[in-house]
């Protein structure tokens, strides 16, 4: 069993290893065809269209997807449909950038004269230089594979690797021409938790929740009675002219009762809080996040000044999947 699993090992690490060495060639492919594909690309006035076919396809989709959401126009044509009707969806404009190790496969043989006779701009990603995509594109992404990463150096391994690589260095590469910045990518991703770290605010969680507040001649009494009713686990406490005061939570309750078993004749104001860490409405809501973490608290009291807003619960920001 050992030697099994020791051979297992060891196909995997070749296989890691032929992977990491094709990427250490790819360096050498971002060169100036790579530059003036990138310009051509930042320049259209159209979208850029993605083809491919078998694994070559696959590679495509996700190329299309990182361009997306990283800001620059998109669509996938898988490259056999292409000759069969979708060709239809590329406009004038339109850029093409047209996937395949071999560069030599029927449907890419096929699309390619079509592609060039609508006047569009062929990009060619592919592993040899001198095949007829290769000879083809007006600019060319080089792939180089000496070998598969699979034993029998078939398998789409090391050069969907390749592929992945220059796709993601294309994509970032654009990325930085646009400028796009993280509310950019936040305005293309509202609904993961990434995008929430980068748009939601705390003026978008607080209204939600109960707005507890005494003053600080009312009794602890009332305070419990009232931390219990909104239950956030704490209440504002604010002054004659109901500005923020202090604060009381139930963790200040649990200390009280350590010392003083008897709370019928204290007062809000003999176990608040005078200074509670307070964040503005506007205040991201990973950065309240930060502030709890850091202060070892699981509330925020929301203000502008002394004007008290609300609050925000932690349990807020799990429910928004920040956590």
């Amino acid at each position: 069993m050992t030697n099994v699993g020791t051979s297992i090992e060891e196909i995997a690490r070749r296989t890691i290893s032929i992977e990491i060495e094709t990427l250490r060639c790819l360096l050498d492919s971002v060169d100036e065809d790579f530059t003036g594909a990138v310009r051509a690309i930042f320049g259209s006035k159209g979208r850029l269209i993605v083809t491919g076919i078998g694994k070559s396809a696959i590679v495509a989709q996700k190329v299309v997807a990182t361009l997306n959401s990283t800001g620059t126009p998109a669509l996938f044509m898988h490259a056999a449909d292409a000759i069969h009707g979708d060709l239809g969806m590329m406009l004038p404009d339109d850029a093409v950038l047209c996937l395949s190790k071999s560069g030599e496969t029927p449907e890419i043989k096929a699309l390619v004269p079509l592609v060039k006779r609508m006047g569009n701009l062929l990009i060619g990603m592919v592993a040899n230089r001198d095949s007829y995509l290769g000879k083809q594109a007006r600019f060319i992404l080089h792939t180089p594979v000496s070998q598969e990463a699979d034993p029998n150096n078939l398998a789409p391994t090391a050069s969907t690797t390749a592929q992945m690589a220059l796709g993601d260095a294309l994509a970032t590469a654009l990325l930085a021409l646009r400028g796009f910045s993280p509310q950019d990518f936040a305005q293309f991703h509202p609904g993961g938790a990434l995008g929430k770290q980068l748009y939601l605010r705390v003026s978008d969680i607080y209204p939600g929740n109960e707005k507890p507040a005494v003053s600080p001649a009312d009794s602890i009494r009332q305070a419990i009675i009232e931390i219990s009713s909104k239950r956030l686990g704490a209440t504002a406490v604010l002054d004659e002219n109901g500005l923020l005061a202090g604060i009381i939570t139930d963790g200040d309750l649990r200390r009280m009762l350590q010392h003083n078993p008897d709370i019928n004749a204290l007062l809000v104001r003999e176990v608040m809080q005078s200074s509670p860490i307070t964040v503005l409405p506007d205040t991201l809501a990973a950065e309240a996040f930060d502030i709890m973490r850091r202060r070892s608290i699981t509330l925020l009291i929301v203000a502008e000044g002394n004007k008290y807003l609300g609050m925000v619960h932690l349990h807020d920001l799990i429910r928004e999947g920040l956590i």
